[in-house]
């Protein structure tokens, strides 16, 4: 009797973990990547920005132009203090589940000509594509700055 309640024990305990590692799909899964993206550019920054790209991936740069990944490379890394983070307000994904986008707002903070941090402002897009081997990369990024939203 006892074995069979230790299986029956068991067996519920599999089942609520398995119910807690429920995969995310749809726009569920485009948010939790670009937390993980926003959460990745927090701790490492500007390298880490790039291991979220596609080797096709490109940015469309505020005020014009397009960086292909090997461009951004090519940028200097971020000074000390500079911050990026931004929080997704929507997401949604193709019918056939290989293409998706979010969008919401920013704030980069960096230091000034006067060597003062200065918070900028912004919205953005991220179109995600999910590559050959199953991984989801952004294929395009683009932010335009905004006024500070306490500012109104």
């Amino acid at each position: 009797m006892r074995r069979i309640t230790v299986a029956v024990l068991l067996f519920f305990a599999a089942l609520s973990f398995a119910a807690k590692q429920k995969v995310a799909a749809g726009p569920e899964l485009l948010i939790r990547l670009e937390a993980e993206f926003a959460e990745d550019v927090a701790r490492h920054g500007h390298d880490a920005f790039l291991t979220h790209f596609a080797e096709d991936g490109v940015e469309v740069v505020d005020g014009g132009g397009f960086d292909s990944l090997d461009a951004m490379r090519k940028q200097p890394h971020w000074p000390e203090g500079t911050t990026l983070s931004w929080t997704p307000v929507k997401a949604d994904m193709s019918a056939s589940g290989d293409l998706g986008y979010t969008y919401g707002n920013y704030v980069y903070t960096a230091k000034n000509k006067e060597g003062k941090l200065v918070a900028n402002y912004g919205k953005y897009t991220s179109i995600w594509k999910k590559q050959k081997d199953g991984q989801w990369k952004v294929v395009v990024d683009m932010g335009n700055s905004s006024p500070d939203p306490k500012a109104k």
